[in-house]
């Protein structure tokens, strides 16, 4: 019986290959300066549209309701169609949302463009992943899916700087249209840089079919220990702005600057996490081994979230938020854990499917936060609770999740 074809990697030169990653790198970065401008406008917004806690809930959660359900399908499409336009296309919609929130007029209008944000930034993640796959070998994954991922936490660390000082100087309805239709110039590169045919398959590789990906034990144990890291991740994304002025009275520009240092701290870590995960790999670790456990130091060190509600001074409190922003250690392994263990007619659909898992989280977070804020007057079980789901995403990723190896393509 003839071994398996496999799918060609995409191999110009050292210099495209990065280049492209670099537009992936901006691309997150976008996608969450998009993304947050909202967490960071939130004390503004609550009050000019008279807001109260359960509705900066709902508004909050309402990209999560879209951006999750719409991981699998879109991957699916990255793993058919050329990753390119799939991309370019969707980056347009997501820009145009962001844009023409400043527009707004009620929260039913809000919500819907939020869901329409939510659709357009569903492919960073599949589409990211698959390319990553498609230009890197697996011993050599870890830094870029890391480094174009950090884009993302780097996008909420220049929001905290950029945002609310376009809020102050010209109030947050500029602020969305200036953040939302410049980062279109962003797709001239892309569509220039980007081969059109970037995930092109060998010859005698059957084209990926538009079905969901088997469930099996391996995506089982991703997908668990991918909702803990995003529920973490999107309470601090969503609440963390308001915490900061509410509960620590800082102003919105202090607050703003305090809460970039956090998410530096994150994307940092996430370059640094892959690109370690890699050196282990090549001194002699087998790759199950070295991706595991950076994944968990990176969990573990989320637990310093809770000493962070029980320090007097607000500093020492973003000292040791900041501190916790090192589970994104995690990031870059987990996302080339998919790039493994995947079918290669899948790889997209399969992060695809942990995206959705991890979302779901986004959905969650924001909404039972705000609960429990009007419930108990504090942001303490909120934060609680998400620093302790980390510990427990550890289990799937060490008694689920098995060895790390490729997968054959399944049979059409």
């Amino acid at each position: 019986m003839a071994a398996p074809a496999r799918l060609s990697y995409v191999t110009p030169s050292a210099g495209l290959r990065w280049g492209i990653v670099s537009l992936l790198f901006a691309a997150s970065l976008i996608n969450y300066l998009d993304r947050a401008s909202l967490s960071l406008a939130l004390p503004v917004i609550g009050v000019d549209l008279h807001l109260d806690p359960t509705q900066k809930g709902l508004l909050l959660s309402a990209f999560f309701w879209s951006y999750a359900f719409m991981q699998v399908p879109v991957g699916l499409l990255v793993d058919r169609y050329p990753i390119r336009w799939v991309y370019a296309g969707l980056f347009a919609i997501w820009s145009l949302a962001c844009g023409f929130t400043g527009f707004v007029g009620s929260l039913a209008v809000f919500l819907l463009l939020r869901v329409l944000l939510g659709i357009g930034e569903s492919v960073y993640f599949p589409g990211g992943t698959k390319m990553v796959y498609l230009l890197f070998p697996p011993k050599h994954r870890g830094l870029p899916s890391g480094l174009f991922n950090s884009g993302t936490r780097l996008g909420f660390s220049v929001g905290g700087l950029f945002v609310p000082w376009l809020i102050g100087a010209f109030g947050w309805r500029m602020m969305f249209l200036v953040v939302g239709f410049g980062s279109l110039v962003w797709l001239i590169p892309w569509l220039l840089t980007v081969p059109a045919h970037a995930n092109a398959v060998a010859a005698d590789v059957p084209r990926a079919t538009l079905r969901l990906p088997r469930f099996d034990r391996n995506l089982l144990g991703i997908c668990l220990g991918f909702f803990c890291f995003d529920y973490f991740l999107y309470l601090l994304l969503t609440w963390l702005p308001d915490y900061l002025v509410q509960a620590r009275h800082l102003t919105m520009m202090r607050a703003g600057i305090y809460s970039a240092l956090p998410f530096l701290a994150f994307g940092l870590s996430e370059i640094l996490g892959g690109g370690f995960a890699d050196w282990l790999i090549r001194r002699g670790w087998t790759e199950t081994r070295a991706r595991k456990t950076v994944v968990t130091v990176g969990f573990l060190a989320g637990l310093l979230l809770i000493p962070a509600m029980f320090v007097a001074s607000g500093e020492a409190a973003i000292a040791f938020i900041v501190g916790a922003c090192f589970v994104g250690l995690s990031t870059g392994n987990s996302i080339a854990i998919v790039q493994t263990c995947a079918p290669e007619q899948e790889i997209a659909a399969w992060s695809g499917m942990q995206n959705f898992a991890g979302n779901l989280g986004g959905i969650v977070a924001p909404l039972l936060t705000g609960v429990l804020i009007s419930r108990t007057g504090s942001y303490l079980p909120g934060f609680i609770l998400a620093s302790l789901l980390l510990v427990i995403g550890i289990v799937p990723y060490w008694w689920i999740l098995g060895e790390l190896r490729p997968r054959v393509p399944h049979a059409p």
